[in-house]
């Protein structure tokens, strides 16, 4: 029986470059090479697609560009795969698609998780691991994800969505508007980020603005969320139409809150599966996370963080992420490890996700 090609792409134009190399690297050296024909493809900070030698050791390297030679997806779904271009010293008559059967992109962030590469797959007809475009766009899109899931009854922490244009002729009038309706502390950070880039704590007034101006510099719409003193907790989802959901585990950053430090940094958060909430809780938690899922469209993977207020006892949907922190130690394989589903066994079950989305999708007509 033949072996399938899995391209595994990482690294990217975005804030979350590293996080995606760390994610792929436990991709690449768990992924059960007996079933698989792994072709790793990295891509530079300037989103140079790279394949020759060891692409993860030249993006952690800092100096990817040693060999000038990229490589290109063809975006002809009758025959589909990678080109790799040929070197510039050596005259060849034709360059042939490499065959790929299916893509796992462990890409975080913008160009990766945003619906761009799963656009450039869809046109290529090639399966690919997660969401599809229309997810993948809404879940990167913090201010229509939180419209989605008020249409979906899901309760969300009070919110002020802050437009780049209103914020360069109206600041003033912006600033006093978040102070009336969500008051002090608020948190603050760009619509489209991940891995808590951008984001600060806004404790008083007098430092609303530059926070807000850093969050401008990631994205061109801000939001700022009531403060609450919270539990952070999350669950894992995995499937397609009929998705199951994990256990509920709890985040406990030794920080103020869990910002990119904490999430990053060894020892600055402890992890809690599963967390210590009342059974009825853990339980509602997991039907939010998996209505969340359906609400966008998702497909394949994803983590929903919660916030549960230390005061009141009140859940709240915070977000979800379409491809969480892959690693083996990332929350989302710790969830499904704690719910009986192994690391290199979840790989496994992603890409029969992908392949039979594929499948379905095939079966649809695309003319009259």
């Amino acid at each position: 029986m033949r072996k399938l090609t899995v391209a595994v792409l990482f690294g990217g134009r975005s804030g979350e470059h590293e996080v995606s190399l760390d994610s792929a690297a436990s991709v690449l050296e768990a992924i059960d090479r007996a079933k698989y024909d792994v072709l790793p493809i990295g891509i530079t900070r300037e989103g140079r697609w790279i394949t020759a030698g060891d692409p993860l050791a030249a993006l952690r390297s800092g100096h990817p560009n040693g060999d000038n030679r990229t490589a290109i997806l063809a975006g002809d779904p009758t025959a589909p795969g990678l080109i790799r271009m040929p070197d510039p010293a050596v005259a060849e008559a034709q360059v042939a698609p490499e065959k790929i059967d299916v893509v796992f992109p462990v890409l975080h962030g913008t160009y990766g998780e945003d619906g761009t590469v799963q656009g450039l797959l869809e046109l290529a007809g090639l399966p690919y691991v997660g969401s599809g475009v229309l997810g993948s766009a809404v879940g990167m899109d913090k201010l229509t994800m939180k419209r989605l899931f008020q249409h979906a009854g899901l309760p969300l922490v009070p919110y002020v969505a802050l437009r780049g244009r209103d914020w360069r002729t109206r600041r003033g009038e912006l600033l006093d508007q978040v102070a009336d309706l969500l008051g002090f502390p608020v948190f603050v950070k760009p619509a489209n980020a991940g891995s808590s880039v951008g984001i600060t704590k806004v404790k008083r007034p007098q430092d609303l603005e530059a926070a807000v101006a850093l969050a401008f510099e990631y994205d061109r719409t801000v939001i700022v969320e009531e403060g609450l003193d919270v539990r952070e907790l999350e669950c894992a989802v995995l499937g397609n139409d009929e998705p199951e959901v994990s256990v509920v585990g709890e985040v406990v950053p030794k920080r103020e809150f869990y910002d990119y430090e904490a999430k990053y940094t060894p020892n600055l958060t402890d992890v809690v599966i599963p967390a210590d909430i009342p059974a009825r809780t853990a339980e509602s938690l997991r039907d939010m996370a998996r209505r969340a899922f359906l609400a966008l469209d998702c497909a394949g993977l994803a983590r929903v963080d919660f916030f549960m207020d230390r005061r009141t006892g009140r859940v709240y949907l915070n977000e979800l992420n379409t491809m969480p922190g892959f690693t083996r130690t990332s929350m989302y394989p710790k969830l499904w490890q704690a719910s009986g589903l192994s690391y290199p066994a979840l790989i496994d079950r992603l890409i029969s996700l992908a392949l039979e989305r594929a499948e379905e999708k095939r079966a649809l007509r695309t003319s009259r």
